[in-house]
């Protein structure tokens, strides 16, 4: 069988530019910054339609975005941090850290599994304003009154938002010099991996450049993302979801991911923590957040193919954000209804896709297979000479 290269097929590029185009024209979503990163380098970007499609604000190449769950990404290489430095376990009882979660039958949820989303804990917290959100002690305060919504170990269910934040409060608690998470996360992993534009919390300097949040799809989920994201101020702090970047400092990050957890000779976490993390932890379990949306389409259940931290490709044919034509050891994240990045080990294969205008969950889960598919056949076949990129 013929192996793959490490060129991109510049026919199929113009394709995939071409069918994002369709989508914005059609007002699918408003715009799409993209890149797609081979054999370790850098081999495609490009930005397409609008950041803001009302004010007829075009998307520029430095625009920085809201990169909602891709913050788990970040807050979840904080705690192996933290482990590496031998502050904590994967075991660990999160009550052990935060001696108030233990109420209410938390008192055994481990680390592993919040990061995993099998701790029992809802996909958000019930009556919490759009500006407390951004509290991370006040939010805290109250997931540690809560009970498990599920039996902790056995369900998989996707927590958008609880889990993250305590496990982003247990990085405080454990930050030998008492540094808030935004601060943690500013210094450990963006700073070393010269995310110049990136930022937990609506960061003053990258005012001019933030993707508003739109959606276009008015779900109820979208709409409160829209006045999450218009009450977030430089201090809030979400660490399932209150993260900021370009797309620039996203493919550093996916470097750093691509070469094992370092970049130019800055390490952010050991490649054994990476490897543990971007392993499957919940067997085939499906994600029980989706039996609705599942059901209303006609879906059956599928495996939630979750790391600690990242969403893995697996084996199946099922909604995929990755691509059908991912390999199954395919790793990455994906922030709600308008963006994923994900890195193919096997294929030395990675791609960002950055969107505004929020898209139904399932819909964009959709969009981004049919674009991952694309780029996966833009990648050559291996002695391919003569590749444009």
């Amino acid at each position: 069988m013929t192996g793959f290269g490490t060129t991109l097929r510049a026919a199929q590029l113009e394709r995939l530019g071409a069918s994002i185009t369709r989508d914005i024209d059609d007002a699918l979503y408003d715009g799409m910054a993209v890149g797609i990163r081979v054999a370790g380098r850098t081999a495609f970007q490009a930005s397409y339609g609008f950041a803001d499609r009302r004010s007829g604000r075009r998307l520029g190449a430095t625009d920085v975005f809201a990169v909602l769950s891709f913050t788990k990404a970040f807050t979840a290489l904080g705690i192996f941090q933290a482990i590496e430095r031998g502050a904590l376990s994967l075991g660990t009882r999160v009550a052990e850290v935060l001696p108030g979660f233990g109420a209410n039958g938390k008192q055994k949820v481990t680390i592993a599994q919040l990061l995993a989303h099998t701790g029992g804990m809802p996909f958000t917290l019930p009556g919490l304003s759009a500006e407390m959100q951004g509290n991370l002690r006040a939010t805290v305060e109250l997931a540690c009154q809560i009970a498990p919504v599920n039996p902790p170990g056995e369900v998989v269910s996707y927590s958008a938002q609880v889990s993250y934040d305590v496990l982003g409060r247990v990085i405080e608690v454990l930050d030998p010099q008492g540094r808030p998470y935004r601060q943690i996360i500013a210094e450990d992993i963006f700073q070393p991996l010269g995310m110049a534009n990136s930022a937990i919390g609506a960061a003053p300097v990258l005012a001019s450049l933030r993707v508003p949040i739109v959606a276009r799809n008015e779900t109820p989920m979208n709409l409160g993302l829209m006045a999450r994201d218009a009450a977030m101020t430089e201090a809030s702090e979400l660490p399932g979801g209150g993260g900021y970047a370009s797309l620039d400092d996203m493919l550093r990050f996916v470097a750093m991911l691509e070469a094992g957890g370092t970049l130019d000779g800055a390490p952010v976490v050991s490649p054994a923590a990476l490897a543990l993390a971007t392993t499957n932890h919940t067997g085939l379990r499906p994600n029980n957040t989706l039996a609705a949306q599942r059901e209303m389409r006609g879906l059956a259940p599928y495996p939630a193919y979750l790391g600690l931290g990242f969403f893995l490709r697996g084996e199946g044919l099922f909604p995929m954000p990755f691509g059908h034509l991912a390999s199954a050891a395919t790793f990455g994240c994906i922030g709600a209804g308008s963006m994923v990045f994900w890195c193919d080990p096997e294929r030395r294969l990675s791609a960002v896709f950055l969107s505004s205008g929020l898209m139904d969950q399932v819909d964009s889960h959709l969009r981004f297979q049919r674009l991952s598919d694309m780029v996966h056949a833009a990648l050559s076949p291996s002695g391919t000479v003569g590749e444009a990129r």
